[in-house]
């Protein structure tokens, strides 16, 4: 078990209230240029994918001599360990751990965490550790390689962070048809819960509905163009979609091959 020594943010009113929500950890601040480093074995980096390579060439530049080489572990699911380069030159273990679970809210996350998927990626030690320690919470955990994170990571943006976008869409849609808003607020319970139901009980294909599912070329067509008149980008996404439902509904595996490449 890890015995939490510090919650290190950018901001004091961050640190604060990370730690009063872990429940553990001395909160602090650190300057990206001037890192107060606590003698810790184990370093989660939980920032922006874009200040991973900045922040581990930090830490790497200022670890205190004489210190024993820990392991740091980042959650990027799209980025390798190698982001951690600096540490991993300076002797720590590095790797990248990413639970698939959507973060928005913390307190919904713990509680949903337990069965969580937990791709893992990194040097042999470091896994080990890590592959121990989200098991031991209920992570399900298994091994990624770094090549096929920015693919894998892909998949989890289709799955959660495109449904809102699409759902958003949706709600808009309906309000300038001149749907009543309450209608449209019991539709994203009632829809939403029995596409999802849907897919779980069925899966993808025989869950699939709509004009490109049966065919409708024509129909396709129009809607598209009536979309596009009202939101060229909701437009093009709307025909994209539509030409990938229809491959989903009607596979051709050769054609299929050629058009969804497979990445190994």
């Amino acid at each position: 078990m890890f015995s939490i020594q510090a919650v290190v943010a950018r901001s004091d009113a961050s640190a604060r209230a990370a730690a009063a929500f872990i429940g553990a950890g001395l909160p602090g601040t650190a300057a990206p240029q001037h890192p107060k480093l606590p003698d810790a074995d184990v370093w989660m980096l939980s920032v922006p994918d874009s200040q991973l390579a900045a922040l581990a060439a930090s830490l790497a530049a200022h670890a205190i001599a004489g210190q024993r080489h820990p392991l740091a572990f980042h959650c990027s699911g799209a980025l390798g360990s190698d982001a951690l380069g600096p540490l991993r030159d300076a002797g720590w273990q590095v790797a990248s751990a990413h639970p698939l679970l959507s973060f928005a809210s913390p307190a919904l996350a713990a509680g949903q965490f337990a069965g969580t998927p937990c791709a893992l990626e990194g040097d042999t030690a470091a896994l080990s550790e890590l592959g121990a320690a989200f098991s031991r919470i209920g992570g399900r955990c298994f091994t990624l390689a770094a090549q096929d994170k920015l693919l894998y990571h892909a998949g989890a943006v289709f799955a959660t962070n495109f449904l809102p976008v699409l759902q958003d869409l949706a709600e808009r849609l309906w309000q300038r048809s001149g749907m009543p808003e309450d209608l449209a607020q019991q539709l994203r319970t009632t829809l939403l819960h029995n596409a999802v139901n849907n897919i779980v009980a069925l899966g993808p294909q025989a869950a699939l509905t709509g004009p490109a599912a049966r065919g409708d070329v024509a129909l396709v067509a129009r809607q598209a163009q009536a979309v596009a008149h009202w939101c060229p980008e909701a437009g093009a996404a709307y025909a994209a979609l539509s030409q990938l439902a229809s491959a989903l509904a009607h596979p051709q595996p050769a054609a299929s091959a050629q058009r969804l490449p497979t990445h190994g």
